[in-house]
């Protein structure tokens, strides 16, 4: 294995050195300074991996210079790994094989969030709140949760065996699940929220969201939606062809989506609405947050350039460089950098990355509920705060700002929770609590939707905290003295209720009730109506001027 992991050094060498001129399949011929550069390279690992006090890899050394030269390029081009690299490309499809669960940590244990309808999982009475002990003999404990699914997924068709542990079971319990294909749904929620308001949330943007969204739509369409919120928040991007499928829901034909500039003359481009899909011609709401990045700045910047929703939320986290991902040897990627993207606008995504700690700690300085920019005032002028940020213009004439990232039309910040609150959600309290509370009680799918926890609940929370030795009885008393830390309480042990008996939308429907940011955007869809209607009648006027100059021209005056 020497050798060809000296040659895989100097293939990762090249390929860094000479980003910038990698086209194709084709590499610029080395110059003499690239040449010794190269030399002195892979000299220096040869030494370490001979001389060095311990016997080290080529393969950790490669990997790890590897790392070392991309981060003198920029934050978002990486090294990806054989096994990183796999779980992009897995991540990025439709669907996988496996059991179907929603699994994460608690409490340090691998636990079943809920089990995926119509599943493996959900077919063998997999419940919300089970750990999975063992995975094939082998204990989860020491674990990392994509180590535990990656052992979980498998062939279509094959076994796994695990054992799970389950609250008032004495023992595990040993289970064999079926694996079989697994939908990866983006479009995590969609449902209405009002009887007249559609609520949908993407998480990212994979192989089939653009499909999933227009499923979505028609939906809720079919079930009296008026208006749509769209959320966006922690969204992190994605795949780019389908933000543009996405952005076709609600743009009109022909307008452009994004654009991308680039060193080489293959990186400019402008990617229009292609017309696939019919405009949505709904008042639109966008959430975004600090966790909004890439493709979804590309979809809420377009929708905000056009004028065709409001923006609402907090900035953007402002990612937006293009990465063109090429293969390597030994199944491993590079995600190398290779344009920018800009809104129509002419908004540049990325925001400035030339100290790498201020990029990782950005905290947006703006005001709760500051609106950004309005419909002309006095004069004719949009009315906005001041700003050092560069200033661009919707289809409408609305002022909007440069500087990296999407701002809000109205910024609405998601509101703080108490320590104790933080306390509790960080050890799993309502999660764990529910789940023991519906096994204890015997409740079933038969309860009430309009059920809400009261008094008698709330007591038993109390003991039930101080008996699982979370916090003494003082603690308990001065945590949830205060009326707001009671609601906060109640409304997570419902929602977890809901949880463990119909699944996440119900579960999401309870938190968007103290969902301050949903809760403000409610509020807004009068504005969303107004921009609408200016739209349709800017619309309107450039068809007017269009007929006008035909008949002219048909006239010949």
């Amino acid at each position: 294995m020497r050798k060809p992991w000296r040659i895989a050094a100097v293939a990762a060498f090249c390929v860094t050195v000479l980003a910038g001129t990698l086209v194709g399949e084709k590499v610029l011929a080395l110059n003499e300074e690239t040449r010794e550069s190269l030399k002195a390279y892979t000299e220096l690992v040869t030494l370490a991996h001979e001389q060095y006090g311990t016997e080290v890899e080529y393969k950790d050394l490669v990997f790890a210079s590897i790392e070392g030269m991309l981060r003198t390029l920029d934050p978002h081009t990486s090294f990806l790994p054989p096994t990183a690299y796999r779980r992009m490309r897995e991540k990025q499809q439709e669907s996988f094989y496996g059991l179907g669960i929603l699994v994460g940590a608690r409490n340090g244990r691998l636990t079943v969030i809920t089990p995926i309808e119509g599943t493996p999982a959900s077919k063998l009475g997999i419940q919300a709140g089970d750990v999975i002990d063992t995975i094939e003999g082998e204990p989860t404990e020491t674990m990392s949760v994509d180590e535990a699914v990656e052992k979980l997924k498998g062939p279509k068709g094959t076994d796994v065996n695990i054992t799970i542990v389950r609250r008032g079971m004495a023992e595990p319990l040993p289970l064999t699940v079926t694996r079989a294909e697994i939908p990866q749904t983006t479009v995590r929620h969609a449902y209405m929220l009002t009887p007249d308001t559609g609520y949908i949330w993407v998480t990212d943007f994979a192989r089939g969201t653009g499909a999933e969204v227009g499923q979505a739509i028609e939906r809720l369409r079919a079930q009296g939606m008026k208006r749509l919120l769209f959320d966006l928040r922690n969204n992190g991007g994605g795949l780019l062809d389908q933000a543009i499928d996405v952005a076709d829901y609600f743009l009109e034909d022909g307008s452009l989506i994004v654009e991308t500039r680039g060193r080489t003359r293959d990186s400019f481009a402008e990617y229009g609405d292609t017309g696939s899909h019919r405009a949505l011609d709904l008042p639109v709401v966008v959430l975004v947050n600090q966790g909004t990045a890439s493709a979804a700045e590309i979809v809420s910047g377009a929708i905000q350039d056009h004028d065709m929703g409001l923006i609402v939320g907090t900035p953007t986290w402002g990612k937006g460089l293009v990465q063109t991902v090429y293969n390597l040897p030994y199944g491993a990627g590079l995600a190398l950098t290779t344009a920018r993207y800009y809104t129509p606008a002419g908004r540049l995504i990325q925001r400035d990355y030339s100290s790498f700690y201020d990029y990782y700690t950005y905290v947006p300085e703006l005001s709760d509920d500051e609106e950004i920019q309005d419909t002309p005032g006095e004069g004719g002028e949009p009315a906005t705060p001041p700003t050092d940020e560069p200033v661009f213009y919707t289809d409408l004439g609305r002022k909007v700002y440069g500087g990296g990232g999407i701002t809000p039309d109205v910024v609405v910040d998601g509101g703080d929770l108490s320590p104790y609150s933080q306390f509790l959600i960080s050890r799993n309290a309502h999660f764990d609590f529910a789940v023991d509370y519906v096994r204890r009680h015997v409740i079933g799918p038969d309860l009430a939707a309009e059920w809400r926890p009261g008094d008698e609940v709330l007591a038993e929370f109390r003991e039930w905290l101080v008996a699982e030795e979370l916090s003494t009885d003082e603690e308990v008393a001065e945590g949830l003295a205060e009326p707001d830390a009671v609601e906060d309480a109640l409304m997570r042990v419902r929602s977890e209720v809901f949880n463990a008996l119909w699944g996440q939308d119900a579960s999401h429907r309870v938190r968007a009730e103290r969902d301050s940011q949903i809760q403000r955007d409610l509020e807004l869809f009068e504005r969303a109506q107004d921009l609408l209607a200016r739209r349709h009648a800017l619309e309107e006027s450039d068809g007017n001027q269009v007929a006008a100059g035909a008949a002219a021209a048909g006239s010949g005056t």
